[in-house]
């Protein structure tokens, strides 16, 4: 275990935002992670746990100790006539993952391929696409309580899901470390074609209708609409959709009868992006970020931004979206 000091983080996050890191280290092993835990030189400094680094706005500097999560590991640890169960550690690269699981033909997360991130980051945001969320399929969490040095479980209910939230974007925020996440795949598995683009997808491509062509079309439909971090940064959609009653949905419905929008249970999900589009900030511009041309939901960094120009332009685009539709939309990246 090797604390490193001044470390550029500008390649480790997919904004790619200017920053740097006072301290910096990489876990491997847990052992590792307990000889930190017992480190006096960093004991008084704030920990910051880095994953992918794609749903992170990076300050310029980061004073306190950025902990990489690098520890590997994927495997089917048990299945009965119902279930597989599959456990990945937290440092795998989420779609490498969802791809291992496609080729031993363990079904149910495909509609979640191409998430850029890392297994571990999953439940703390509760990662979703094509209807299905993480809480739908989540067994249960390992991870390390940083004040007692010992692991826990978590099962699904103790993570308290909801919308993009978890308990340990919340309450358990800095006092945990995931290390590893156990997954239920249903051996009956229910493929999710509710969202139009996927089935037009397979008709497009003559694909018959199976989770390993599911994934291929949520790859080709997130290709199409997002921009590949390695030539643009971005974190993908940056606002979350707000949700609303329906008493608002239909005060918003008679003064705008194209409102996108979609049930969620008794309530209805607004679709940030037509917001954000409707306000005119599609693929415009303040300073060195954007919205981006193709998908108006996803904030760009052109080049050189550092935090302060993303928490503008963000703050920006809110009081615009406010301003014209009474709505507040929420930013979906954490914030160091």
């Amino acid at each position: 275990m090797i604390i490193q000091t001044n470390i550029s983080l500008s390649h480790l996050n997919t904004l790619g935002l200017q920053s740097q890191a006072k301290y910096y280290t990489e876990i491997h092993e847990l052992q590792e992670l307990s000889e930190l835990l017992k480190e006096e030189s960093v004991k008084d400094k704030k920990w910051h746990v880095l994953g992918g680094g794609s749903n992170l706005v990076i300050p310029h500097l980061v004073n306190g100790l950025v902990i990489k999560m690098a520890n590997k590991g994927m495997q089917l640890i048990l299945q009965d006539d119902e279930f597989w169960y599959v456990k990945a550690s937290a440092g795998e690269v989420w779609d490498d993952f969802i791809q291992w699981t496609l080729s031993n033909s363990y079904f149910g997360l495909e509609n979640l391929s191409l998430i850029p991130g890392t297994v571990g980051a999953a439940p703390i945001q509760n990662i979703g696409a094509y209807g299905v969320e993480i809480k739908d399929l989540l067994w249960e969490v390992t991870a390390i309580n940083l004040l007692s040095g010992l692991p826990e479980i978590f099962k699904n209910s103790d993570c308290h899901f909801s919308y993009r939230e978890s308990f340990f974007k919340q309450a358990g925020s800095g006092k945990y470390i995931i290390w590893d996440v156990t997954f239920r795949l249903p051996k009956k598995n229910k493929m999710h074609l509710e969202y139009g683009d996927i089935s037009k997808e397979l008709q497009k491509q003559s694909l018959e209708i199976n989770p390993q062509n599911i994934s291929k079309a949520v790859i080709k439909i997130r290709q199409s609409k997002l921009p590949d971090p390695k030539i643009i940064g971005n974190v993908g959609s940056f606002f979350k959709n707000p949700i609303v009653t329906k008493e608002v949905a239909d005060a918003l419905l008679l003064k705008h009868p194209n409102l996108v929008h979609y049930a969620a249970g008794d309530k209805f999900k607004i679709a940030a992006g037509w917001l954000i589009d409707q306000s005119g900030w599609k693929g415009k511009q303040l300073g060195p970020v954007g919205m981006y041309e193709k998908q108006a939901l996803v904030l760009v960094n052109h080049g050189q931004a550092t935090a302060d120009d993303v928490w503008a332009l963000s703050n920006q685009v809110r009081a615009d979206v406010k301003k014209q539709f009474g709505i507040e939309i929420e930013p979906e990246p954490i914030q160091w």
